[in-house]
C-alpha cells in the first residue's frame, strides 16, 4: 500500500475499523450521503494526457477537474456529443446577440 500524504490518513491509519458500521447502517451518515447528491467515490485509471487535459480546462474555467470529468461522463451517458454541445452554445450566444441588437443597443449587422 502506498504511503499517503493525506493528513487524515496519517491521523487514523492505525485505527481498527473492522467492526465499523457501514454508512447505510448509520442514520446520520446515510442522511448526509443522501443530501450530498448520491455521488459515489471510485478509483479508476486515466491516461495521463486525458487527465492533463481535464486539469488544464478546469484551471481555465476556475473549477476542478473531477467536476468536469463527471459532467463529461454525464453528457456521454445521456447520448450528447461534442457537436451537440457546441451547437447549443453557439445557438445561445447567437440568441443573446440578436436579442441585444433587437433592443437597439448596437447597430444591426448583416449575417451571411
Amino acid at each position: 500500500m502506498k504511503t499517503s500524504s493525506d493528513k487524515m490518513h496519517e491521523k487514523y491509519k492505525d485505527f481498527d475499523f473492522a467492526d465499523a458500521k457501514s454508512v447505510s447502517e448509520t442514520p446520520h451518515l446515510a442522511k448526509l450521503q443522501a443530501e450530498t447528491g448520491g455521488k459515489s467515490r471510485i478509483t479508476m485509471r486515466i491516461d495521463n494526457d486525458v487527465l492533463a487535459t481535464f486539469k488544464v480546462r478546469a484551471e481555465m474555467v476556475g473549477g476542478n477537474y473531477q467536476t468536469l470529468m463527471n459532467e463529461a461522463l454525464k453528457q456521454f451517458s445521456q447520448g450528447l456529443k461534442l457537436t451537440d454541445i457546441v451547437r447549443e452554445a453557439i445557438h445561445e450566444t447567437l440568441e443573446t446577440c440578436l436579442t441585444t441588437r433587437s433592443r437597439g443597443r448596437t447597430k444591426k449587422v448583416r449575417v451571411g
